[in-house]
């Protein structure tokens, strides 16, 4: 039994984030103390389809900004969060997350941290943020950053600077840069492909689709030994779905992202990705 209150808004967000209906919510919730990725899972090993199979939502509103250095082999991404869309829409705010962006670029900065110390017109990024949360009246700061190094990194934003994505190539390809970044914003990967997921993502759908075929009646009888074995065949399945180079090519679903890049160019590479999303 959960010992957590579980309100009308938490059933609510998880009821957004997932598309079940909200008894089913509100029993993913209390089974989970008001656990959300927990809730997820819960509602998943009971054999939901859910809208979220994972979350990568950094904040609400803000600005998502993807750059590269002159010679695209250093991308960042940085992200700059506030509380409405009212500020995020408002053409000053978005200037103003370009410029730290432009910051992180001139200065080769290695992390979000780094970046709070850097000076951009004699002023450090840290207190230009202060400044800003002083004059708009709500809280924002930077809620991510990212950055890759390859021998080449193609960038792009999409919408209204509410996603950024990087990807990283063996070979100058600016087309092909462009276009695995738009099937990475569009498809959400999890990785480059099989061998560099997550170990604990691995373990978490392992363990989700072994539940889901234990509450199955169609299963029963079979020994976890003979549930793990086709476990194996349903994990194939999420890598073809969910790794980069497996998935089918969105401009052109006949191949696989893969084949398209081999077609660039049989030595061209993706080396990593990074995707980064306002919810």
């Amino acid at each position: 039994m959960s010992t957590v209150q579980i309100t009308a808004q938490d059933i609510n967000k998880l009821r957004q984030a997932t598309g079940a209906g909200m008894m089913d919510c509100r029993k993913a919730l209390t089974e989970t103390n008001g656990d959300f990725e927990a809730a997820i899972d819960w509602l998943r090993k009971q054999g939901q389809k859910v809208a979220a199979k994972r979350s990568d939502r950094e904040a609400k509103e803000g600005v998502v900004i993807a750059k590269t250095t002159a010679d695209n082999k250093t991308g960042f991404i940085v992200s700059i969060t506030c509380e409405t869309d009212f500020v995020s829409k408002n053409a000053d705010f978005v200037a103003f997350a370009q410029s730290i962006a432009d910051a992180a670029v001139a200065n080769n900065v290695k992390s979000a941290e780094e970046l709070n110390e850097v000076s951009v017109n004699g002023q450090k990024v840290s207190d230009l943020i202060n400044d800003k949360l002083a004059s708009i009246g709500e809280k924002i700061g930077i809620g991510r950053f990212e950055r890759i190094e390859a021998p080449y990194v193609a960038s792009y934003i999409h919408g209204a600077y509410r996603m950024g994505v990087l990807v990283g190539l063996t070979q100058d390809a600016p087309e092909a840069g462009k276009d695995i970044a738009m099937q990475i914003a569009a498809m959400n990967p999890v990785a480059v492909d099989p061998s560099s997921v997550p170990a604990e993502t691995v373990t978490r759908e392992r363990d989700i689709v072994m539940e889901q075929m234990r509450q199955d009646p169609k299963m029963a009888g079979k020994t976890d030994d003979m549930l793990s074995k086709i476990a194996e065949g349903k994990l194939n399945s999420f890598f073809k779905e969910s790794t980069l180079l497996a998935q089918a090519y969105v401009k052109d679903s006949s191949k696989s992202v893969q084949d398209y890049l081999k077609t660039v160019s049989p030595e061209l590479k993706v080396t990593e990705f990074k995707r980064v999303a306002l919810g």
